[in-house]
């Protein structure tokens, strides 16, 4: 049986009870997907993205390279969830229109083997599509073939995967793979922990950030859950306990989080939760925001990098500026207290010792 991936599998819908009645998505919106070159199996999505394309024609890396020291043609960014999500982000730039689902259903979710070499096949079939750009490296496609990091992150919300344990522990059994990126927008705090407790957490964990306040929070995420705020702020408060490298992914959108005290406020908040690194990120007028934003909601470079300025500032001492990309707009900044290396060199996820938990209180 097909049924849509956005919504419920155990609804009225009668998808994705068990045995053949797996989730997947509707055909209509598969066709979608498709044309903007996604690859899909079942509710998982797979992409290349715009860094990864300009990568294979050494025409640019990824921010991400610059940062952290990961090969951007050898990125395979997908999501285990690629349909569902519990936020509607004024700003997201993936079909979330497409989105209906709060849950999925464990009975009627692919295990996580079978996302990843059901998605490697879609990875490989769109990288195949570039051997015949005269621009292309050779000899980078034939590497991307076999990737060596892998992000969680393409579209909808990875952590309402329920296998995602296993997923997380079974690419980092994969001979090849040096790291692995998980972002999540912290609607799921138990499945962070359950990533703690199963000893299943990424090599970097990203919580999306975009306001300081309940608020604006709300005007930005425009959230299904009533408590979203309560549970963004639980996920928050895990971040310093957590032995794996974190980071706050901070979205600044002109007229929506950036106005007068947004910079102290959020330097504040990234204080209290202590994460390894802030990356500080104007929005970008690309995609299906075009749609909700004017392009005018995008911050200049120097914009983001006096925010970033003025959030060290706040910190009390605990941020310092650390790298940019002006390409990307965006700032890294790195705890002072908690210092690592930036370049991931190891092949697996590294605990990275922390202090005690100092919780944050829920705003």
């Amino acid at each position: 049986m097909s049924c849509s991936g956005e919504v419920d599998a155990g609804s009225e819908s009668g998808c994705g009870g068990g045995g053949d009645d797996l989730i997947s998505i509707r055909p209509g919106i598969l066709a979608e997907l498709k044309r903007a070159k996604y690859g899909v199996a079942g509710h998982a999505t797979v992409d290349l993205c715009h860094w990864t394309k300009k990568s294979f024609r050494n025409d640019g890396d990824c921010y991400k390279h610059k940062f952290y020291g990961i090969a951007t043609h050898r990125c395979m960014e997908f999501s285990p969830a690629g349909m569902l999500c519990q936020n509607r982000c004024v700003y997201c730039w993936r079909p979330m229109e497409f989105y209906e689902a709060s849950a999925m259903d464990p009975a009627g979710a692919l295990g996580p083997k079978e996302v990843v070499e059901r998605l490697m096949e879609e990875r490989r079939r769109l990288v195949m599509g570039h051997y015949g750009d005269a621009r292309a490296d050779r000899a980078k496609l034939d590497d991307s073939l076999m990737p060596t990091h892998y992000a969680i992150s393409l579209s909808g919300e990875p952590t309402m995967y329920p296998r995602l344990p296993e997923l997380v522990r079974h690419l980092r059994g994969l001979p090849a793979t040096r790291s692995i990126f998980l972002v999540t927008n912290g609607q799921e705090p138990a499945m962070l922990q359950r990533l703690a407790d199963e000893d299943a957490l990424p090599t970097q964990l990203y919580l999306s950030t975009n306001a300081a306040d309940r608020g604006t929070f709300e005007r930005i995420n425009r959230p299904r859950y009533a408590d979203s705020w309560e549970r963004w702020g639980e996920s928050l408060g895990m971040l310093e306990g957590l032995r794996t490298r974190t980071v706050l992914r901070i979205t600044l959108i002109r007229g929506y989080n950036t106005g007068p005290g947004a910079a102290e406020a959020f330097g504040r908040m990234a204080a209290a939760a202590s994460p390894n690194f802030v990356e500080a990120k104007s929005y970008m007028h690309v995609g299906r925001s075009i749609n909700r934003l004017d392009r005018d909601r995008m911050l200049s470079h120097d914009e983001v990098r006096r925010f970033a300025g003025g959030m060290a500032a706040a910190s009390g001492g605990l941020l310092e500026e650390a790298d940019e990309s002006k390409a990307s707009r965006i700032v890294l900044l790195a705890n002072a207290r908690r210092r690592i290396p930036r370049e991931i060199s190891a092949p697996a996820p590294a605990p990275v010792p922390a202090p005690a938990v100092t919780a944050v209180a829920r705003r």
